[in-house]
């Protein structure tokens, strides 16, 4: 291990609305720890997402519950309730910084996202000051492609900030597993058994 490895921790943000938590999101973590060498993983579920301002969403206890019983056995990640029991709106750089703050200060911190959120990057609120303080990690996706050259000149210097991560593409969204269970169908190898014993448990996405 090189002296940088040993002075300087590399955490990994992984935020969200999780609801519900599915098995893309899990292999998402488990691709930045292992590719990147990540040392943890905080997954943060949203309490209240300016973007999703209008749309119905899982009690945040639930979510977080969810959250923990996806991840119970694996060590690497921490369920963070940092976002979730402080006052909104809840941004994507006020949860940042705090969980550099947590973290402490020989921190690298690595933050995850969805291709389209880097597409959209340019219109989150203090992008500049994320794109500065954050290395951005995106999962490749086919279906989504990225103009640099504007990203680059709303937010200048942002190329060699992003890291494209490649992992296996899975068309799961929580979205659509809402939808399943709404309808009956079957959701078992879309979430863990756990949270799926969960949302039957608590009628989670019937109505």
């Amino acid at each position: 291990m090189n002296q940088r490895r040993l002075s300087l921790r590399r955490v990994g943000i992984l935020g969200g609305t999780f609801d519900p938590i599915h098995i893309g999101h899990l292999i998402l973590a488990e691709e930045a720890w292992f590719q990147l060498q990540l040392d943890r993983v905080y997954l943060a579920p949203a309490g209240d997402p300016p973007h999703k301002q209008g749309r119905q969403l899982a009690p945040v206890r639930d979510r977080l519950c969810m959250a923990e019983l996806a991840t119970a056995d694996i060590d690497y990640i921490i369920v963070s309730r940092i976002d979730a029991d402080r006052p909104g709106p809840h941004y994507t750089s006020d949860m940042v910084r705090l969980l550099q703050a947590e973290a402490g200060p020989n921190t690298e911190i690595y933050f995850l996202m969805g291709m389209d959120s880097l597409r959209d990057l340019p219109t989150w609120h203090e992008a500049a000051w994320l794109v500065e303080h954050a290395r951005l990690v995106a999962l490749s996706r086919h279906d989504v492609k990225l103009d640099w050259e504007s990203l680059e000149k709303a937010l200048p210097g942002i190329r060699s900030r992003v890291i494209i991560l490649d992992m296996p593409e899975l068309e799961i969204a929580s979205h659509v597993i809402q939808q399943r269970v709404r309808n009956g169908q079957p959701i078992r190898h879309m979430v863990p058994r756990s949270v799926e014993a969960y949302i039957h448990k608590h009628n989670l996405y019937r109505s």
